[in-house]
């Protein structure tokens, strides 16, 4: 709490002192990439016009995001054929270390590979690259842009999947939730903005918990098996002035924490988080404009992992972790303007993350006889430049960019020690250093609402801190860390076909990638894993979307088909031809929305998820399922309304984990909510 105190008048000063004269009452900001479909208009966060150069690539906005009532952002994105999360299960019951996401089947482990942002900040924890999705269910959204496919030079390192951006919505009154749902679960969020001098203020707000559900699958439970509660909140603030001459100033600061278990003793976890930022932005029409950015994460993760025994009807220690970690960064990003346009980008960036691990683990009789501490650094510096030229909208789009990026990745080390006795190892790894290179070329040709898009890329990203430094274990399951991991790279292309028309939309993309340096965990022995660079993975396949109004509501449907392949040799040749780990071949939704204004409105969302294996040699696999969700809604003044939501309606088992002892994990059961929504 001080922490976020302190970090709020930081950023509130410079902003009061910079602000000038009131917005005009008419203005709305949009965010950057919620745009170009011409009927979106979000007030949200302030950032340069919209990039053309997106719409030659796959692409999606969701608007209709449903905060509070126990919805959650991560649940949300499974809407989205093709976008896949480490695990099925989401942030109430999965181990946070597992909660990366990617697309396009560029799977291997749980970090990330595709780009995840706020307002324009990675989002990507600095040391393991997962993704603290509890985080965002706190903030007013007001819309989320899907990019499929990387090499956009502005986004940067680690965008090689796609880049998923969330943009924050400056409210305007008060609105206010609450709602109770099985197992105890409890849901309340808020979020409250009016103006301020020159400015605006808006502060957002949630809670949630719950009893939580038995995570071993019936049938397997023993006698240590139990319900794993969570518990989780967050709090933000955010501002926006005018400065003057066209010219704005953006700050916001938030935290969260984050509380749940894995359903058996010793297995409690919890993450604590504080992010910053300062956007300054330049954007009068027809004339050069500037964007300026600074940012800092800090996280703490703490975890602890059990030994249960053949029969479940006994539970150990078997590690405590802890996981400080910080992330900072800057951006400058320059449009000049050329003939009363902006079709040319240029901009640098620098990320910078620093992280260790300290483990207490060798339990005897509950109390630790080891100690590790792993870690070290990361830098990226980068320069991009971006020009896209063409009508949008009717006839021939084009665009060109390029970036060069420096990396350094710091000395690392790596130490362990019995707690009352002598060093076991104490290793420093060499600081390493190289140069990488992205980019993209598309084009986009439109006429009467039918487009035709083809796009060719380059992307890379860094191993994290987590991948080269920290062995870890899971049951019976030992995985090494590997510090001479090298950078992934991908090299990608794309063709589609959009058709719009009236109430319509159509959408067909034909995709191939091949990621070279791959980074999974690979299985040496039995029990026994390491981090390794595959030689590649080979996916290829197509992405379908339809989307048809039909009065008041809005029925969509995606699909994807993922035909994804390792390639490797040396010690990780038994994986060749292989399928990669948690990667399914097939996935689609079926969704029916209200989007009128009347009295009663609503959502039903069929999610189906095909087989996928567990682990790297396909011995386990996880079956697949199809799952129900819907919620009704009824306003019964201009602002109340009462609604009802249920997840997994029908109950399906839906596995999430399977040991190498065929013990099954389930993700969430049916879940029933009863809540009511105020709008002032």
């Amino acid at each position: 709490m001080i922490r976020l105190l302190i970090g709020t008048a930081v950023l509130v000063l410079p902003a009061a002192a910079m602000a000038q004269d009131k917005r005009d009452e008419t203005e709305i900001w949009i965010p950057a990439r919620l745009v170009p479909p011409e009927e979106i208009v979000v007030t949200g966060s302030g950032m340069l016009q919209a990039p053309e150069s997106d719409r030659v690539q796959a692409s999606a906005i969701l608007l209709d995001l449903d905060p509070g009532l126990g919805a959650r952002i991560e649940n949300r994105l499974r809407d989205e054929a093709g976008i896949v999360q480490f695990r099925r299960s989401d942030g109430r019951s999965a181990h946070p270390t597992s909660q990366g996401v990617t697309l396009r089947g560029l799977g291997g482990n749980a970090s990330s590979r595709a780009l995840v942002t706020l307002d324009g900040v990675p989002q990507a924890d600095p040391f393991g690259g997962w993704v603290a999705w509890s985080a965002y269910d706190a903030i007013r959204l007001g819309g989320i842009s899907i990019t499929r496919g990387g090499g956009s030079g502005a986004d940067g390192p680690g965008a090689l999947a796609g880049t998923i951006g969330l943009y924050s919505e400056m409210t305007d009154g008060v609105t206010a939730s609450a709602a109770y749902g099985s197992r105890d679960s409890f849901d309340a969020s808020a979020s409250a903005g009016t103006e301020l001098g020159s400015g605006q203020v808006a502060i957002d707000g949630r809670y949630s918990r719950g009893d939580g559900f038995v995570p071993v699958a019936n049938g397997q439970r023993g006698a240590v098996d139990r319900a794993a509660p969570y518990e989780q909140g967050g709090l933000g603030v955010r501002l926006r002035f005018d400065a003057g001459d066209n010219s704005r100033i953006e700050a916001s600061v938030r935290g969260f924490a984050d509380r749940r278990d894995r359903g058996t003793d010793f297995t409690e976890s919890k993450v604590d988080g504080l992010d910053a930022s300062l956007r300054v932005v330049h954007d009068p029409a027809g004339a050069t404009q500037w964007l300026a950015l600074t940012y800092i994460q800090l996280r703490d993760f703490e975890s602890g992992f059990a030994s249960v025994a053949a029969g479940r009807n006994s539970v150990n220690p078997a590690l405590f972790q802890r996981v400080p970690a910080t992330g900072i960064g800057a951006r400058f990003e320059l449009r000049p303007a050329i003939g009363g346009a902006n079709p040319l980008r240029v901009g640098a960036d620098w990320r910078r993350t620093t992280g260790r691990t300290e483990e207490d683990f060798f339990f005897t009789n509950g109390v630790p006889g080891r100690h590790r501490i792993a870690g070290g650094s990361s830098d990226t510096v980068g320069a991009f430049a971006e020009w896209t030229s063409g009508d949008p909208d009717d006839g021939l789009l084009w665009t060109l960019s390029g970036r060069v990026d420096r990396w350094w990745l710091g000395a690392g080390y790596r130490l362990e020690r019995n707690i009352a006795g002598p060093l076991i190892t104490d290793l420093d790894f060499t600081a390493r250093q190289g140069w990488e290179g992205s980019g993209r070329a598309g084009l986009r040709w439109t006429s009467n609402g039918f487009s035709l898009r083809a796009a060719g890329y380059r992307g890379w990203r860094l191993p994290t801190l987590n991948e080269l430094y920290r062995p870890f274990r899971v049951g019976a399951e030992v995985t090494t860390a590997n510090e001479a991991l090298k950078p992934e790279r991908l090299w990608g292309g794309e063709i589609g076909a959009d058709w719009s028309g009236g109430a319509t939309k159509l959408s067909a993309t034909l995709f191939a990638n091949h990621l070279t340096n791959a980074i999974a965990n690979v299985t040496l022995a039995p029990n026994l894993n390491q981090r390794q660079n595959l030689d590649a993975i080979d996916s290829k396949g197509i992405e379908l979307a339809a989307e048809q109004g039909i009065g008041p509501v809005t029925l969509r449907a995606t699909y994807a088909y993922t035909d994804a392949k390792v390639d490797a040799s040396g010690a990780a040749a038994t994986l060749d031809g292989r399928r990669p780990a948690q990667i399914a071949k097939h996935g689609g939704s079926v969704s029916l929305r209200s989007n009128g204004d009347g009295p009663f409105g609503g959502f039903a969302t069929l999610r189906y998820v095909g087989k996928q294996n567990e682990d790297d040699l396909g011995l386990l696999e996880l079956g697949d399922a199809l799952t129900l969700d819907a919620g009704l809604s009824w306003r019964l003044a201009k602002a109340i309304s009462i609604e009802a939501r249920g997840e997994n309606i029908f109950d399906e088992l839906v596995p999430a984990a399977i040991s190498s002892a065929g013990i099954v994990e389930r993700a969430t059961p049916r879940t029933l909510w009863i809540g009511a929504r105020l709008n002032f």
